[in-house]
């Protein structure tokens, strides 16, 4: 761990639509530096969580608090929607959201569109040319190139972004994500669709993330073996409650989880094909 204090502090996370508790109590953590892990079965209330902290629901009822370095503490839940992003909070999807239309390259020119407004006078300066717009303009561009060059993106960086493979359109919304500075990287399944070659390469993209730029990674996945060799930390949810934390080696072996998963009684063997995906890998030292 980096710090003696977690970069998210989640407390008491409550969700309700009307009569349905999707979230209930949920606590968590995650420091910079880790890679943290939330895991569980479909429906447990995974995304749920995600849409809370990133600003796309109002949770219930909870504490959602983010020590940012230069802004002191900050209660993500008490933000107005959306402004998460601008606190360092930033996500994916399971779904690839990219602009399809738009270059690769002017996708991550999306990504700081707030900066660039707020440089141009909302439009103004831009529409005169000013040096001051100009400037920022080309600091955008430079850092788009940038992350398209560390993500191996650069040989595609004027192709449309919906022309490419899947892959690298996943590639391409975590270097968008990335273009905006995060503090914490939030991932929404980002194995999802992608075949064993290209989870092999995304686990070693998001270990190299980590140690060169040493941000927080939060991320949703089903893929337990991706899980289990990158993740510091992982939290298990079922029916919108927390059942487990700690590390892969904890978590793999922790009754409560195995049950989870496989819907038996704790004292019968576990399926091989299952075993071998919650043992694959292990964690980092």
């Amino acid at each position: 761990m980096n710090s003696a204090l977690p970069l998210l502090e989640v407390s008491g996370l409550t969700m309700r639509f009307g009569g349905l508790v999707a979230v209930d109590g949920v606590g968590l953590t995650a420091r910079t530096g880790d890679i943290t892990a939330l895991i569980g079965p479909n429906g447990a209330g995974k995304t749920t969580i995600f849409n809370c902290l990133t600003g796309f629901y109002k949770p219930t009822s909870g504490r959602l608090l983010l020590r940012h370095p230069s802004r002191g503490e900050v209660e993500l839940q008490r933000l107005p929607g959306f402004q998460v992003a601008r606190h360092g909070v930033v996500r994916t999807f399971q779904n690839i959201r990219l602009f399809p239309r738009m270059t690769v390259l002017e996708n991550l020119m999306v990504a700081q569109h707030v900066g660039l407004m707020a440089k141009s006078g909302f439009s103004i300066a831009g529409l005169l040319g000013l040096s001051g717009w100009r400037s920022a303009e080309k600091g955008a561009i430079d850092k788009a190139r940038l992350w398209l060059d560390r993500l191996e993106l650069t040989r595609v960086a004027d192709e449309e972004a919906g022309n490419l493979s899947y892959g690298m359109q996943r590639r391409v919304e975590i270097a968008r994500a990335m273009a905006t500075d995060p503090l914490l990287l939030c991932l929404d399944e980002p194995a999802a669709g992608l075949n064993p070659r290209e989870t092999a390469a995304l686990g070693e993209l998001l270990l190299s993330i980590r140690e060169q730029f040493g941000i927080g990674i939060l991320l949703i996945e089903h893929d337990m073996s991706l899980v289990m060799r990158i993740s510091d930390q992982v939290h298990v949810v079922e029916y919108g409650r927390k059942i487990a934390e700690g590390t892969p080696d904890q978590v793999r072996n922790d009754e409560r989880v195995i049950k989870a998963y496989l819907g038996e009684p704790e004292e019968e063997e576990m399926p091989a094909e299952v075993a071998q995906d919650l043992n694959i890998g292990e964690a980092r030292p």
